[in-house]
């Protein structure tokens, strides 16, 4: 797929992606509307800049993979998908329904593009990207491949037995991605239950570490390109991001990781995206990049 270079278009993308977002789900009544948010702009990096892969041919061997660990974040990838052209956009306003292929969580067997595997409990997707690490260095194929996570997930023991596994089979072409805004379902994750001192977790456990903005596209740009500059080892970006980035009525609350806006949010949603998007147009302009 042709790379998206400009920043301003870049964002334009994400907003996009995030305006589907809130429309699907307002159409499905339910679904993860505050993280989906807080991703869009990684995933644009990914999907529209940073990976290989070609929307026209799904199933392309010399293709990069994406496993979407934190499942509950699965509209941004639906969102993400759609607007590369994997699928028509109009499958984005059947999510959750039995004939849809769109279901609350990513699942393989109903054949949507871009899809690699099935996710459902928390944690468990590092270890599946690891699996196919570990099959790519053994085929040699000089792909990459990338899990996303929520920092949740940085609570639950099978993520760290991966992380341990990856880091003694050297998979230095993986890389994890962490979406940290510091809240989960019931509150503050420090609150729920503390993961600090994360950095040196990582650093502890043998990865390549990079911190970023996770709405500063040359900064996830960079994080996506410094990750891989060490070889021998898997990298990890911690990109620092807003649940609910756009909506500033919505904004750092964790009550929305849970929640689908009402087709009446939804409309007001969508017009403080529309603001949201010039303000930072504007950002761009004024930065110079």
């Amino acid at each position: 797929m042709q790379k998206v270079t400009d920043y301003s278009d870049l964002t334009r993308i994400s907003y996009s992606i995030r305006k589907s977002i809130v429309k699907s789900l307002a159409t499905a009544g339910s679904g993860d509307t505050g993280s989906s948010l807080g991703l869009a702009d990684v995933f644009t990096s990914l999907y529209f800049n940073h990976m290989s892969h070609n929307p026209a041919i799904p199933a392309w061997e010399e293709r990069d993979r994406l496993i979407l660990s934190f499942c509950d974040a699965a509209p941004v990838i639906y969102a993400t998908l759609a607007h590369a052209g994997y699928f028509d956009l109009k499958q984005l306003y059947t999510p959750g329904k039995p004939v849809s292929r769109l279901q609350v969580h990513p699942a393989l067997n109903k054949n949507l593009p871009g899809i690699e595997t099935s996710t459902g409990s928390p944690g468990q997707g590092l270890s599946m990207a690891v699996r196919i690490a570990i099959a790519a260095k053994m085929d040699k194929k000089s792909i990459r491949i990338y899990s996303v996570h929520c920092d949740g997930e940085m609570q639950e023991g099978q993520l760290w037995e991966a992380a341990m596994a990856a880091s003694h089979h050297k998979l230095d072409n993986l890389t994890a991605i962490i979406d940290y805004n510091g809240l989960q379902t019931d509150a503050k994750t420090t609150d729920v239950l503390n993961i600090e001192p994360l950095v040196f977790k990582w650093q502890a456990f043998g990865w390549n570490v990079v911190e970023c903005n996770g709405h500063d596209f040359r900064q996830i740009l960079n994080s996506l390109e410094k990750v891989n500059e060490i070889t021998g080892k898997p990298g990890v970006i911690i990109a620092k991001t807003t649940m609910g980035k756009g909506i500033k009525t919505i904004e750092n609350n964790h009550l929305w990781q849970g929640r689908a806006p009402t087709h009446e949010e939804a409309t007001e949603f969508l017009c403080q995206l529309d603001e949201s998007l010039i303000l930072a147009i504007e950002e761009i302009a004024k930065s110079g990049f």
